[in-house]
């Protein structure tokens, strides 16, 4: 039976990504002064580096879940095209979509299209390592593999997706309750950056301080160093950034140098996660054979 996958914008895929996947995007929201605009629209780039600029004025930006109408509409249009689908959500230890989105699909299913399948996979995943994730479920998709065959998968292979990154500044952490203000100051002051990463829960925690943004760049790459899988010259790696591409592209530049990497992706931070990240956030994702 063919079947859709269907992620969130959350996953920060280009759009030739999406296209060529054929994947369908649910999108979150964010709000500025007042203003509701989508995360991603099919067909329409954002300009990221407009609303960075305007996270660097002091503006507050917040955001919106995806909405259980698109859920519905998306999931509609693929059932309704005669097939089933496979959900995979964004990590719902950072957000609440993954919980409302499946529960409201399931819904829908279960109640009007019993003939339909449906999977949901929370993906404990965020940015482009939920994307790195979707994109390598896709081409198991194309190599033949079934829903079932692929939920299965990516229940079983997504801690396997290491997730690793640093930010400019710390008061946007601060504001989402990731770090103290206190903390945040005295930081902010000694120009200390911290590295974290997604645990196996999918919760940020932060795992070391570096002194200065040159130093937390390279403390990304011996993440990768220590921890990637090997073949690593035949590894994809994925960056996202936060208007900040000549770091994102000091870090690609330093692996491929080292490791021969040739697949290397690298994107916007998406304005949703960018709003609690902050402009100058970096980072970095690859597969490993270690729990991350």
């Amino acid at each position: 039976m063919p079947y859709t996958i269907i992620t969130d914008s959350s996953a920060n895929l280009p759009d030739s990504y999406v296209e060529r996947y054929g994947l369908s995007i649910l999108s979150l929201e964010f709000i500025v002064d007042g203003v509701s605009y989508r995360g991603y629209t099919e067909g329409e780039i954002t300009d990221n580096r407009q609303f960075y600029n305007m996270m660097r004025e002091g503006k507050v930006v917040k955001t919106s879940l995806v909405s259980p109408k698109e859920a519905e509409t998306v999931l509609r249009a693929c059932f309704e095209a005669g097939n089933d689908a496979l959900y995979l959500g964004f990590d719902s230890a950072l957000s609440g979509t993954y919980e409302a989105v499946s529960a409201h699909m399931r819904t829908v299913q279960e109640s009007e299209y019993p003939e339909r399948k449906l999977r949901c996979v929370d993906t404990l995943a965020a940015a482009l390592g939920e994307g790195q994730l979707v994109v390598e479920a896709a081409k198991r998709k194309l190599a033949g593999a079934s829903l079932d065959e692929l939920a299965d998968w990516a229940e079983e292979q997504r801690l396997g997706f290491a997730h690793w990154f640093t930010v400019e500044d710390l008061n946007y952490l601060q504001r989402g309750g990731r770090l103290s203000k206190g903390a945040a100051f005295a930081a902010t002051l000694l120009n200390i950056k911290p590295v974290l990463h997604v645990d196996v829960e999918g919760r940020l925690v932060p795992v070391e301080k570096v002194r200065g943004r040159k130093k937390s760049i390279q403390a990304l790459f011996e993440r990768y160093a220590k921890t990637a899988r090997e073949p690593r010259a035949e590894l994809p790696v994925y960056i996202s950034h936060g208007d900040c591409l000549e770091d994102a592209q000091q870090l690609a530049d330093l692996i491929s140098s080292e490791y021969g990497a040739t697949d290397v992706v690298i994107n916007d931070l998406d304005p949703v996660i960018g709003a609690h990240a902050g402009p100058g956030t970096v980072a970095l994702f690859f597969l490993t054979d270690e729990v991350r």
